[in-house]
């Protein structure tokens, strides 16, 4: 776990409920996405919070997600969830996802997503705002 969290820091702590897991005893392979949502979003609120841009009818919206599956997960479990970056572009941004099992003291489950820089106001994609490229790139 100290590798986790020393590569990850500010991971986003989700505790796995019950209506988590399916038929099969395990987290339903959809619940992953929440997963991956609740982390990106306490990103933003952490580092740059979206609220000003959704005001001006910009934000970053999702156009591809992936997942893969490593180990079942199963209720209860706490899973730490971390986010780094790369394939930053003009209009988009692919953010990488690691969940950590507290339980079973290994990476469970990787993932990624494309972001795109979207006018809502307009219907199509935007640059990508210079403030958020730059934490991006921390990331």
């Amino acid at each position: 776990m100290a590798d986790f969290t020393e590569r990850y820091p500010d991971a986003c702590s989700i505790k796995v409920t019950w209506g988590d897991m399916d038929a099969l005893q395990h987290v339903n392979n959809v619940a992953y996405f929440r997963y991956f949502e609740d982390a990106r979003i306490e990103f933003f609120n952490r580092e740059f919070p979206l609220t000003e841009m959704y005001r001006q009818g910009l934000g970053p919206v999702i156009s591809e997600n992936h997942a893969s599956y490593r180990r079942p997960v199963v209720y209860p479990d706490t899973l730490l969830v971390g986010i780094s970056c790369s394939e930053i572009g003009d209009d988009r941004f692919t953010l990488h996802y690691e969940v950590f099992s507290t339980q079973q003291q290994c990476v469970t489950t990787t993932g990624s997503s494309v972001a795109v820089m979207f006018d809502f106001k307009q219907g199509k994609k935007t640059p990508l705002p210079t403030d958020l490229r730059a934490i991006l790139q921390r990331l």
